[in-house]
């Protein structure tokens, strides 16, 4: 027999048991390899639909889903019945956990109200195209409020930003924006403002033209404005009156009389020599070339 033809059949061989000691080897730790554990889950009241702000929880708007132990958040709950009525004060997504601080108390209220925090208000503010800026304000948005009117007792109308800052809490009867951000045509947005701001803004919309001002909801600075009268819109420059503004200086001139300047002090007295000359007697004044005769020494 040939050895070629042997040595040939030999190697194949060896690779053969080779490949075959290889295999088994794969095989055998696979079926010794430990089982995966049985992870822990836990029954959680879950969003079968997208909850928006101040819709009353129902019974078909949840359901019980089951989540692993260590992936559930704090503050979940684990009956449906616990979230019966109660109303959403953030929006809730489709199966997502419903959190205590997603919902508030039963009976708090429908719509705005469980929206309104502790020792706020929410104020609604009628509103056009023109103040309502074209419709682009939007609930969760920011505005200044400014005010044009006559004040009282003065001849000018004036415009001065009274409220700064201001979160909209709805436009009209949406409490969240377009999912596509499109403008909303309402007559009426609602703030949310302090029990004085809230003052303001009612005196604000009695007794003058209320104007909203969008601003950028991530500038939180305060501007400190003078106001506006009508007269410096025009550039036309007011005859001066005793009541026009004036420098400070001049202001305290008219506040304050000024002082009368004391009288000088009276002129001493000029000093005298007595001057005896035989029987004369005169006084001489000191500076001075006249004498005064006092008649016979005595």
């Amino acid at each position: 027999m040939d050895r070629r033809f042997l040595t040939v059949v030999g190697l194949s061989l060896l690779f053969a048991l080779v490949v075959a000691g290889v295999f088994y080897q794969v095989v055998a730790g696979a079926s010794h390899s430990p089982k995966p554990q049985k992870t822990e889950t836990r029954d959680v009241v879950v969003a079968v639909r997208a909850l928006p702000v101040g819709v009353t929880i129902k019974p078909a708007d949840v359901k019980l889903a089951k989540l692993p132990a260590a992936q559930i958040p704090p503050g979940v709950f684990n009956r449906p019945e616990e979230v019966f009525e109660r109303p959403v004060i953030s929006a809730i997504l489709p199966d997502e956990p419903i959190r205590e601080g997603r919902v508030g108390a039963r009976g708090s209220g429908l719509g705005l109200a469980p929206v309104i925090p502790p020792g706020m208000r929410a104020v609604a503010v009628r509103v056009n195209d023109v103040v309502g800026v074209a419709g682009f304000v939007l609930p969760g948005m920011r505005v200044d409020v400014l005010v044009t009117g006559k004040p009282p007792n003065h001849p000018d109308t004036v415009t001065t930003t009274v409220l700064q800052n201001i979160l909209v809490l709805s436009a009209g009867q949406r409490i969240e924006p377009d999912a596509r951000g499109n403008a909303i045509n309402t007559p009426v947005v609602t703030l949310l403002v302090t029990p004085e701001q809230a003052e303001i803004l009612t005196l604000a919309g009695n007794e003058g033209r209320i104007q909203l001002v969008l601003r950028n909801a991530g500038d939180q600075s305060v501007e400190k404005t003078p106001g506006r009268l009508l007269t410096e819109l025009y550039g036309v420059r007011k005859p001066p009156a005793e009541d026009s503004p004036r420098p400070a200086r001049a202001r305290a001139e008219r506040a304050e009389p000024k002082a009368e300047a004391p009288a000088p002090p009276p002129a001493p007295p000029p000093e005298q020599i007595v001057v005896i000359r035989g029987s004369q007697r005169s006084i001489e004044v000191v500076g001075a070339t006249k004498f005064e005769p006092s008649g016979k020494g005595q």
